[in-house]
């Protein structure tokens, strides 16, 4: 089957379009015939191996798996022995390694059924970034109703859903993002918007109950200063940071720091399960969350799409289409 394949970790010069076996499943796995496949920074991460503390789980040395990918949509072509909630022809979304490719294997408990009202293209949008933003909010967050929410990072893929499932919850939202991304994140619901190139929110007066750090460019004692006294810092994912740790320096200070005073202070990376995919599923069947596709490619074009997104020249989120 045709697949995104490199061999070694480095840029989206490394990407070469190749041949490789169609994945054997397990028991509890499901073999989709891939439609569309998403591109985020999850992807990059494990393109270029950075942070090298991701390699314990990508590879040390070379890629353990040389098929790129994470997010997936597709029809089910064939179900493993202990699979029961699937069947062949279903339409689903879901996590996997290996997603840019004609065939991936997905494990039961990482997909679900696809929304109707959801093309291939919005479905492959959804998994990692719309999970990552309603852990973000609701596990860590405890968003409520009224909040005031700061999403810094707002335009990006987990920006354009955390800005989405905040309204839904009921509260008023801030987004932070690019001069180019201000009337996406405008059209997602956001009360405010903030050009960072023109306005520092850090050093504004403005007070949040809630602050969601997705760009990993500012401190945490810069950030503390938005944060009511009692408010919530959450800081998603590992971004910015050193070639050996990333974002954990900074993670680990907020930890640390967090029992000694008043403002609550989370990271989290996060695990895409069965129950969040079903959440997120609702809040799509429901119209309060859509995903914001700005572009798409073909497989063959999957190092320019990565690109795009390295080089900020995506709103919301990019797709492959397979």
């Amino acid at each position: 089957m045709k697949a995104i394949v490199r061999y070694e970790y480095g840029s989206a010069d490394v990407l070469a379009l190749g041949e490789v076996d169609q994945p054997a499943i397990g028991p509890r796995e499901v073999l989709v015939r891939v439609r569309a496949a998403g591109v985020d920074r999850g992807v990059w991460h494990v393109m270029t191996g950075l942070p090298h503390l991701g390699r314990l789980a990508f590879g040390l040395r070379v890629p353990r798996n040389p098929v790129l990918g994470m997010d997936v949509s597709g029809v089910v072509e064939a179900v493993g022995v202990e699979v029961e909630a699937l069947r062949p022809g279903d339409e689903v979304l879901g996590t996997c390694s290996g997603a840019f490719a004609e065939l991936a294997a997905v494990r039961e408990d990482r997909c679900v059924l696809k929304p109707a009202v959801l093309t291939f293209e919005e479905a492959a949008a959804v998994p990692t970034s719309a999970v990552t933003a309603l852990q973000a909010l609701r596990t860590h967050g405890r968003v409520r109703a009224g909040q005031r929410v700061l999403v810094i990072g707002a335009g990006g893929g987990v920006g354009s859903y955390a800005v989405q499932i905040a309204k839904a919850c009921g509260a008023h939202v801030t987004g932070v993002c690019s001069t180019s991304k201000l009337e996406l994140v405008r059209s997602l619901g956001a009360d405010e918007v903030v050009d960072y190139t023109v306005t520092d929110v850090v050093e504004s007066e403005d007070r949040f109950d809630l602050v969601l750090d997705i760009a990993g460019n500012r401190s945490v004692s810069r950030l503390r200063r938005v944060l009511s006294p009692r408010g919530t810092l959450v800081i998603v994912g590992g971004e910015g940071g050193d070639r050996l740790t990333g974002g954990m320096g900074r993670q680990l200070g907020a930890a640390l720091l967090s029992p000694l005073v008043r403002q609550r202070l989370h990271f989290f990376v996060a695990v895409v399960r069965r129950p969040d995919l079903e959440t997120v599923r609702e809040l799509l069947e429901s119209g309060a969350v859509r995903p914001a596709v700005s572009r798409t490619y073909a497989l063959a074009d999957a190092a320019r799409a990565i690109r795009d997104l390295e080089g900020g020249r995506v709103a919301g989120k990019a797709v492959v289409t397979v």
